[in-house]
């Protein structure tokens, strides 16, 4: 049977069309990630800039921070991804260099929907010793069973050097309608975006070449972000 030449005309059409929509989807999603990076930028900025917030000891010895910026409840009834945001880790040997280019994470599961409400709530996860980066860069990673994780302490002077604390791979925060405060993530996971960190960087770079490589150049947007820990914590402090 012969195809008409008008349907053979439409499925060429459909042919050529099929990589602009591909482009502009691609466009779209790494506008979402620069978009959630600088949401993650003035989340931290905020919670940096008022007095009772991460103690400075803590924030010093931290070698990662992890930002998800407005974790939404009504998220984790659709495709079951609680929270997409950003980590951002010292550069250099040991962690110890000026903070470096974002890799994307996702955050799923666990107990995060009864604790968040209804309303938008940001987290953050303080990474405090290179056990805790390396398990985040291999793969997915349960805080509580794969990495050990505790609910931070608040107040810039507060007292950080109990066991929990200092036993602790990682430190988790929230803050909901102004409110900033420790909250635990146990039975949740932490896993790279890689589809994201795609499209942020145009190519595939795993989570490992982006933090411990230092294979990518951090993006404009991330440069909030990055300024405001360099400015809260320069150098790590053992």
């Amino acid at each position: 049977m012969r195809v008409p030449k008008r349907w053979m005309a439409i499925a060429a059409g459909f042919l050529l069309m099929a990589p602009l929509a591909m482009a502009g989807r691609s466009d779209n999603e790494a506008r979402d990630e620069k978009s959630r990076l600088e949401n993650a930028g003035t989340v931290m900025k905020e919670i940096l800039d008022v007095p009772d917030d991460i103690p400075q000891d803590l924030l010093d010895k931290a070698r990662c921070v992890i930002v998800m910026p407005s974790v939404l409840k009504a998220a984790f009834i659709v495709g079951g991804s609680y929270g997409r945001g950003v980590m951002v880790c010292r550069t250099g040997h040991d962690f110890t260099g000026p903070w470096g280019a974002p890799a994307m994470y996702a955050l799923e599961g666990g107990s995060i929907g009864f604790q968040i409400g209804g309303q938008a709530t940001d987290f953050v996860i303080l990474v405090m010793n290179n056990r805790g980066v390396d398990s985040l860069l291999g793969s997915k990673v349960k805080l509580g069973a794969d990495a050990s994780v505790a609910a931070g302490p608040k107040g810039r002077t507060a007292s950080a050097d109990t066991d929990a604390y200092m036993r602790a791979e990682m430190l988790s925060y929230s803050r909901a309608r102004g409110v900033f405060a420790g909250i635990s993530l146990e039975g949740s996971t932490l896993r790279p975006d890689g589809e994201a960190n795609k499209h942020l960087y145009g190519k595939d770079m795993s989570a490992a070449k982006i933090v411990a490589e230092t294979k990518a150049n951090a993006p404009a947007e991330a440069q909030t972000l990055i300024d405001r820990l360099q400015k809260a914590s320069p150098q790590l402090k053992p």
